[in-house]
């Protein structure tokens, strides 16, 4: 097949997805594309034998969405990260890998419009943080389980509200934001920065008021971050955590032990929240949008820095 010919394969599989209101896509061999709908992975062809891919059909998908220099990377590195606009009305996050020496491609959409926090069902607590000039929140849960969106709908009330110039550092660009009320500067890693450290070190000559990042991966970019939120800015960022307790755990014991004081300090005094976030499948289809909602006040403050996480869960259950 052509490279035309890939593009028009993948533009179908893609609006199936589409029209099947699925989350996810994988492509991969000896398999038909599958979509993930209410978190279930389905096969959507209609003649298996017909559709089923090879190894050229997936390299020939994935190289429709790749520049030269992008393909040098997949070559060398073995796997890529970027996003895309499919047909200017959805955009879809993409991973492309290799496994058993052929490629294989994972996309998320991302739905163009960017919901609020009452449409996303989060606690309406949460444009009060929104509304915050120093501090530290996250957004925490597991993979596939909103994150992002949240995120999103937090930018996009800060852009509605507040008249602030925005960072957003992210692996790749997901949402794209629409500047309302504050200037909105997206930043990608890889593209506009090299990694989410040396874009936190950055931002700080850049004047911002709101910096968000996209996931804090290593300890430089975790003390990066608080230092932000101790230095007068509002940081949001997310973690693949599944709970309160567990998410500041995760991000002392990033750090060697003679580190983890002075970072129990600082986290108690610049956290503000954290929203634990879980879509749980519905026996008759769709998802029930499930959270935990952590506000730091003086007591979880204390815990922190005392090293009691374990009993940050009886404070929130109180």
């Amino acid at each position: 097949m052509t490279n035309g010919e890939y593009k028009a394969k993948l533009d179908q599989i893609l609006d199936q997805a589409i029209e099947k209101d699925a989350t996810d896509v994988h492509l991969s061999i000896n398999q038909a594309p599958l979509f993930r709908i209410d978190g279930k992975l389905t096969d959507g062809a209609e003649s298996k034998k017909e559709k089923i891919l090879t190894g050229e059909d997936t390299e020939g998908l994935a190289f429709t969405l790749l520049s030269e220099e992008q393909k040098e990377q997949l070559f060398q590195i073995r796997d890529i990260d970027l996003s895309f606009a499919h047909k200017d009305k959805t955009r879809f996050r993409v991973n492309i890998f290799y496994q058993l020496g052929k490629i294989g491609v994972a996309m998320r959409l991302i739905p163009k419009k960017i919901r609020s926090i009452e449409e996303l069902n989060l606690p309406p607590i949460c444009a009060q943080f929104a509304q915050a000039m120093q501090g530290f929140f996250l957004v925490v849960g597991p993979s596939g389980h909103g994150k992002s969106t949240a995120m999103a709908a937090l930018i996009e009330e800060i852009n509605q509200t507040r008249a602030d110039h925005i960072i957003t550092i992210e692996d790749p660009i997901e949402y794209l934001f629409e500047e309302n009320r504050c200037v909105i500067d997206q930043r990608e890693v890889g593209q506009d920065v090299q990694s989410f450290a040396r874009g936190l070190r950055e931002s700080f000559r850049q004047d911002p008021d709101v910096i968000m990042i996209g996931e804090m991966r290593d300890p430089e970019t975790i003390a990066n971050a608080v230092t932000a939120a101790e230095t007068g800015h509002l940081v949001l960022t997310t973690l693949h955590t599944n709970t309160a307790a567990q998410t500041v755990d995760r991000i002392i014991d990033g750090f060697p032990p003679h580190q983890q004081g002075q970072i129990r300090t600082q986290l108690a005094s610049t956290i503000l929240g954290i929203l634990s976030r879980r879509l749980i499948p519905c026996l008759n289809g769709g998802v029930i949008n499930a959270v935990e909602l952590m506000i730091a006040n003086s007591a979880v403050r204390n815990l922190i820095r005392e090293g009691k996480t374990h009993q940050i869960d009886m404070i929130i259950e109180t």
